[in-house]
């Protein structure tokens, strides 16, 4: 009979043991996974590895010069994973070498405050080049809604278009989420990233979500938004999911002849760029999309001022409170 042999595990060095320390923090925290993840891949398949490969397995032996060789790496060498062609993946683009980057500096700052850096470093961020914001036309939004063969579907392009809600906070809402603040006067209760909030609803679409839910004779505790056919296993139906909602904004695309890619948040960043164009103030719309600041605003939608400066694109963005 052959002997076993047990394997050891490397032990993993100074530098591994302190990302995972960050890891566990991030977890910890209650981050959604998206989050989590987003620093993980930067962090132990592309950071860590680089740093294999030049012999740094301390955090003290990270420096200023240090992380400006990373920083030309990521410019110049990219990505050495392999695709499925066995070739090298190659060369990042620029919003991916600012994403990892951005990454790794928070992981620097957190391993900073811990007192694992002996000085003070940063990796340098490039600006990628902002593509100009591509949003629907109220036309073709009326074109998708025209061509679901659901009233679901129907619904699920109308309430995207005219709230401009995420689509997580959308499949979060209940029937009792539907509320009549005054008379005539429609509300979504919405729980997002930065809190619960209330969206206004145009009335004409309160009324059709409200004969929706009465022919499905729901429970103010149901979810507002189900599957078309009953679960095989429970018999009931079950809330939509995130993957049935985005596969049916790509068929109601594709349906009503739109050829580029629509995608759930485009609904999103369309009714933010109409509000601004017919004049909302900011502060009402940040309100409105649950942002945490004006930040997020003035720097996605500045595409509404092509031509002028910076500074004029936020004159248009902030207009006087009255």
């Amino acid at each position: 009979m052959a002997e076993s042999t047990i394997v050891t595990p490397p032990v993993p060095d100074a530098l591994h043991r302190l990302s995972d320390d960050f890891l566990a923090h991030v977890r910890a925290q209650g981050r959604a996974v998206k989050t989590s993840e987003s620093y993980r891949y930067p962090l132990e398949r592309v950071f860590l590895p680089w740093c294999v490969g030049q012999g740094i397995t301390e955090p003290t032996q990270l420096s200023s010069r240090v992380l400006d060789r990373f920083a030309i790496y990521l410019r110049e060498e990219g990505d050495q994973r392999v695709g499925q062609d066995g070739r090298r993946l190659g060369k990042l683009s620029e919003a991916s070498i600012s994403s990892y980057s951005r990454s790794i500096r928070v992981f620097l700052g957190w391993a900073e405050k811990e007192g694992e850096l002996t000085e003070k470093v940063r990796v340098p961020v490039p600006k990628p080049k902002k593509p100009e914001l591509e949003v629907l036309s109220a036309e073709e939004i009326q074109r998708m809604e025209d061509a679901a063969r659901s009233e679901r579907d129907e619904l699920l392009v109308r309430v995207l278009a005219d709230t401009g809600i995420r689509l997580g906070e959308l499949l979060g809402l209940r029937a009792r989420d539907l509320q009549e603040t005054d008379r005539g006067k429609y509300r979504l209760r919405v729980s997002g990233k930065t809190g619960e909030r209330r969206v206004p609803v145009p009335p004409a679409l309160a009324r059709r979500l409200r004969r929706h839910l009465s022919r499905r004779h729901a429970d103010p505790s149901d979810k507002i938004f189900v599957a078309l056919r009953r679960s095989r296993r429970t018999g009931d139906y079950e809330p939509l999911t995130e993957n049935g909602a985005e596969q049916a904004i790509r068929q109601l695309a594709a349906a009503a002849g739109i050829r580029r890619r629509v995608y759930p948040h485009l609904f999103r960043h369309s009714y933010a760029t109409n509000a601004l164009r017919k004049g909302m103030s900011v502060l009402n719309l940040q309100q409105i999309l649950g942002h945490a600041s004006l930040t997020m605003i003035s720097q996605v939608y500045a595409h509404l001022s092509d031509d002028d400066t910076y500074e004029a694109a936020l004159k248009v963005l902030l207009p006087e409170e009255r």
